[in-house]
């Protein structure tokens, strides 16, 4: 091992390392935090009531739940894995096909509306309806994730290995794959955790209120496409900025601060872009 190129062991790192997916804590919560800020009071009252009893019962506080599950509730995780992703054909300019993309609503694009379906029936049960808000929020928050949302073949960048160099510890499933301050990983992880990660905010909660509190100073609402309102077409803006941002490094596998510094504005208007649309579902849906 010990002489084991540097990539080649990027390569067998990324085979022990679960599956990225989505934001990390840090990009729900400050989706969570900054979505909340922006409801009605009646959306505001309504989500409190649906939330009580949790840790932290606020947007920001359940905003990563679903991921959770994956160790908390490991037969439940497997049922939704498919829910916080969403694939479109090679070469299909980033249109959607339900039935060709989201068999059975089992993507990222049907869950959202499965799941708003649930929350916006007051005669489902209330633990349905908890449920159904905390998979909206946290779902919101990947489709905005450009990388959960590509026509391209390698699992949303999964498989794009990449040696990160990077003061940032990683996540504790992976810290004994991280020495000498470079990360086997791979371009869904650097965007999943890193570009957030290294702007020098945690992701507790009292961690998160600075940074949220940044992002919050910037014009309201973020700048949208025309239109675009629906879980759908946030995808298609997802899948269409991949290449047109050129998110994958050119002709390189090897990445440092400079790559996380470039795309951090864009990491960050995607939160916020999700944060509004998603005050926007909740304030139509709750603050009735």
């Amino acid at each position: 091992m010990k002489t084991m190129p540097r990539l080649l062991l990027a390569a067998f790192l990324l085979l022990l390392a679960p599956a990225a997916l989505g934001w990390a804590q840090l990009g729900h919560r400050l989706v969570g935090e900054l979505a909340q800020r922006h409801l009605t009071p009646g959306a505001r009252a309504e989500v409190a009531r649906l939330l009580a009893g949790e840790s932290d019962p606020t947007l920001g506080g359940v905003a990563a739940w679903a991921d959770t599950l994956r160790d908390e509730d490991p037969p439940r995780f497997k049922a939704t894995s498919k829910w916080h992703y969403v694939n479109t054909a090679p070469g299909a300019d980033c249109i959607y096909d339900a039935a060709r993309d989201c068999p059975d609503g089992n993507c990222v694009v049907g869950a959202i509306e499965r799941q708003l379906a649930i929350l916006g029936d007051r005669d489902q049960p209330a633990a349905a309806r908890r449920d159904a808000l905390k998979f909206v929020v946290h779902f919101v928050g990947d489709v905005h994730q450009p990388l959960h949302a590509t026509n391209h073949t390698d699992g949303g960048g999964n498989g794009y290995q990449i040696s990160l160099r990077t003061d940032l510890a990683p996540e504790a499933y992976a810290r004994k794959h991280y020495a000498d301050g470079v990360m086997g990983t791979n371009l869904h992880s650097v965007w999943d955790y890193y570009i957030l990660g290294t702007a020098g905010f945690g992701a507790d909660r009292k961690a998160v209120t600075p940074y949220a509190d940044r992002l919050d100073t910037l014009p309201w609402p973020p700048m949208t496409e025309a239109g675009h309102s629906a879980p759908e077409a946030w995808a298609g803006e997802s899948c269409r900025l991949v290449d047109a941002r050129g998110l994958y490094p050119a002709d390189t596998h090897k990445l440092d601060q400079a790559y996380l510094d470039e795309y951090r504005p864009l990491a960050e208007q995607r939160v916020r872009q999700a944060a509004y649309r998603l005050a926007q579902l909740l304030n139509e849906t709750l603050g009735r």
